[in-house]
């Protein structure tokens, strides 16, 4: 049976006028960022293209083909500039319409020509399929940086999208679809122009997703981590801490030497600054695999993994002297914090955590017995726990 393709832009405005005005509602709660302005501007200007091709011979051509087309390109690049938005990446708005503009221009100068159906569908197919490529590309970026499961997912359905586009350039191209009328009856015009309108549904819920998948892993971020130096506060360690299974680990648990002295003297704004600075100091030494966690106050564990009690006690040393290097550098201070850290590691035999922070501890308060601002390992012969 063919299908009506008049019938099928319709059912394409419509389907983005519903969109547009949820994702502009959305953008109204105030609860996200710019993005879903922009997308919903764009599938609004794809839905007005959609509807103004759909009234070709029942209004003046220049508004039905030109017109239509002209702002269905708007709105596949404005996509683009949604999903730039959403990932953090900044564009100059000027360049942004100014290519809209530009890009935009042949499809009423070059290809006006009412015969010419087939060399616009190409045009304009081309176009859409580059916008579906670049929106793709940057739904890789943002599910390789942020690890959105949902992000895969549209770069799945774009890259769908991106390749309807290209049939219909290649068909276009050879003169399979277009002619006088385009209304007059590709079936495989028509089937393309059905399958858009379930993508664009797919890729308006995935966008949604995405939003919901960056706010879940936001809170879960909040929820685990000190706000004030980043760290993993006592639930998100416990969190990670399964992962390490039975694998060596040694155990840093570092105090701030005459940290209540500085904030007596200087005030609590100066003890957040040094808490920031230590979390910093101990983040440039540290290995990327490496924990580092906030017990409380002033007192901190580094978890490194797969790292030899002697060489944990080497970090511990650098973490210490990069400390106290750095507090130098502090304007105006009269107390000059420094480092007390025990160090106790645990073997390949493994072993229960709980007893390698107890043995760390006991590290910690010798080094404090033997008067602070220095490193001591669990054992005389520091063996692995």
């Amino acid at each position: 049976m063919l299908l009506d393709l008049r019938t099928i832009y319709f059912i394409v405005a419509v389907s983005c006028f519903v969109l547009g005005i949820l994702q502009l509602a959305a953008y109204a709660t105030g609860r996200f960022e710019r993005w879903p302005l922009w997308w919903g501007l764009s599938n609004l200007l794809v839905g007005v293209g959609s509807f103004l091709v759909a009234l070709r011979n029942l209004v003046p051509y220049s508004v039905s083909v030109d017109g239509g087309n002209i702002v269905t390109i708007a709105g596949y690049m404005l996509m683009f500039f949604a999903v730039r938005v959403f990932a953090g990446r900044a564009l100059n708005q000027r360049y942004f319409w100014l290519a809209i503009f530009l890009v935009s221009v042949p499809v009423a100068l070059i290809v006006s020509d009412p015969s010419a159906v087939s060399a616009r569908l190409l045009y304009v197919s081309v176009i859409c399929c580059l916008c579906d490529l670049a929106v793709a590309s940057e739904a890789v970026g943002v599910a390789r940086r942020e690890k959105l499961y949902s992000a895969v997912l549209l770069v799945g359905l774009y890259v769908c999208t991106a390749m309807i586009f290209a049939v219909r350039s290649i068909l276009a191209a050879t003169g399979e679809i277009g002619g006088p009328d385009p209304f007059g009856g590709s079936v495989v015009h028509s089937w393309m122009a059905v399958s858009a309108v379930a993508f664009i549904m797919l890729r308006g819920m995935a966008m949604v997703l995405m939003a919901a998948e960056r706010s879940r892993n936001q809170l879960t971020e909040l929820a685990h981590h000190d706000p004030l130096t980043g760290a993993l506060n006592r639930g998100g360690l416990a969190q990670r801490l399964p992962a390490l299974g039975s694998q060596p680990v040694s155990l840093l648990i570092i105090d701030i030497d005459h940290f209540k002295q500085l904030n007596d003297r200087h005030g609590h704004a100066s003890g957040d600054d040094i808490l920031r600075l230590f979390a910093s100091v101990s983040r440039s030494i540290m290995g990327s695999n490496d924990l580092l966690a906030r017990q409380g106050g002033d007192e901190f564990l580094v978890v490194l993994k797969d790292v030899s009690g002697q060489d944990a006690v080497a970090i511990a040393e650098r973490i210490r002297l990069a400390f106290a290097a750095a507090v130098l550098h502090q304007p105006d201070l009269a107390v000059f914090p420094t480092l007390s850290i025990g160090v106790a590691t645990r073997g390949k035999s493994g072993g229960d955590f709980e007893q390698l922070i107890k043995k760390a501890d006991e590290a910690l308060y010798r080094s404090k017995r033997e008067g602070r601002n220095r490193v001591k390992a669990f054992g005389e012969n520091q063996q692995a726990a």
